[in-house]
């Protein structure tokens, strides 16, 4: 790690280790910073407060907001994925969940696809575990044990926080606090993610702990994505959300270089002004982007349901299904409404019939999927 790169205003310290030659890792302070939030930045944080209040809002006025929370999940699921290298795309992604499997070797694309899926499980476990604990370590190791599930890198500990000296890049352009440092490191954060901070606005902290996450890494793999599910639930716990609807893995990866030296740039050179101002450009973005999304598909949704109106009153319940899952096929749709074959092929005729549908070509047994939904949920 190139130690010239650290100036005095560094936000913690440099300690020697062997990695496996002799090199200097970064051990960061624990937080809150020596740094106040800039006036200059207040005019930001109120924008990016009021786009995630209005993305809240729709949320608040759905009946079911999972129909359009799924969706943004499994879109959160794929960009978060890319930032580490994994690709799937959304096809693949919901045809596998349709018919999972474990990936028979190293070069099965099926490893791709679970990487995937496992995102969206953390995400939605992550929920699920907010109801009966506060953030906190033991929900971190969980998540990543979700994440790490039979996938490439499952031999890397899932669950269990590292014990080995680790460094980002080939070049060992940052190198975290060895593992002999993590349980003070790991012990401060805990406390920090259930301490109140009355200096930063809440949405500033959760940025601040996500920096503070990456820069501990506490795993010897899966860092990235755990740290993007920690930092949608920390927005969701701590901006007071209906549901955790803001995920930021499109604009990191949009930025990913950007992304990775503001983070840098926090560790060497303590500048939390950039990386904050950063992270507010990309609220104001990605929840106005989201707001667009929602608003998409809520119009779509009702203009299925009125072209609908001739079928059967079980093809509206199918139309609600689509939007958690735009994938489908007559069996599975006969099994889930305890109805014949035929009567489901009925079903799903009438709703390629109203262009609601439409057949996957080249796929057996014969699939159907909502292009509508794909290109509102998974579009750029």
């Amino acid at each position: 790690m190139d130690v010239s790169k650290f100036t005095e205003e560094k936000t913690g310290k440099l300690v020697p280790v062997n990695v496996p030659e002799k090199d200097w890792a970064f051990t960061p302070d624990p937080l809150p910073p020596k740094w106040q939030f800039p006036a200059s930045l207040w005019p930001l944080l109120s924008k990016a407060r009021e786009s995630l209040a209005r993305l809240d809002g729709i949320g608040r006025t759905l009946p079911n907001p999972e129909l359009l929370l799924h969706p943004l999940q499994s879109r959160e699921a794929l960009r978060s994925s890319s930032l580490e290298g994994t690709y799937a795309s959304p096809q693949q992604l919901l045809l596998f969940e349709l018919e999972p499997r474990e990936p028979k070797s190293e070069s099965d694309p099926a490893n791709a696809w679970l990487e995937v899926s496992n995102y969206g499980r953390a995400l939605r476990q992550g929920m699920h575990f907010l109801q009966r604990l506060p953030l906190c370590l033991r929900l971190i190791r969980e998540l990543h044990k979700t994440l790490l599930t039979g996938v490439r890198g499952k031999d890397k500990a899932p669950g269990e926080f590292r014990k080995l000296q680790v460094q980002i890049g080939s070049d060992r352009r940052f190198i975290p606090p060895p593992a002999n440092y993590l349980p003070a490191c790991l012990d401060a954060f805990e406390k920090r993610l259930n301490q109140e901070d009355l200096n930063y606005d809440p949405l500033v902290r959760c940025y601040m702990l996500h920096y503070q996450f990456e820069a501990i890494h506490p795993f010897i793999d899966g860092n990235g994505r755990v740290g993007r599910v920690l930092l949608s639930l920390m927005v969701y716990k701590w901006c007071d959300l209906t549901m955790p609807w803001l995920y930021m893995s499109a604009f990191f990866e949009q930025y990913k270089d950007e992304y990775i030296d503001n983070l840098f740039r926090v560790s060497s050179r303590g500048e939390w002004e950039r990386w904050i101002e950063f992270c507010l450009r990309g609220t104001v973005a990605h929840a106005e982007d989201s707001v667009r999304r929602c608003d998409a598909l809520r119009i779509l949704k009702e203009r299925y349901i009125q072209k609908a109106g001739g079928l059967s009153v079980r093809a509206h319940t199918i139309i609600d299904d689509l939007f958690t899952s735009p994938v489908l096929r007559i069996p599975d749709v006969a099994k889930k409404y305890s109805i014949t074959y035929p009567t489901a092929k009925t079903d799903v005729q009438g709703l390629v019939k109203e262009d609601v549908l439409q057949e996957i070509e080249d796929i057996r047994p014969r699939t159907f999927f909502s292009p509508d939904i794909f290109e509102i949920a998974y579009g750029e």
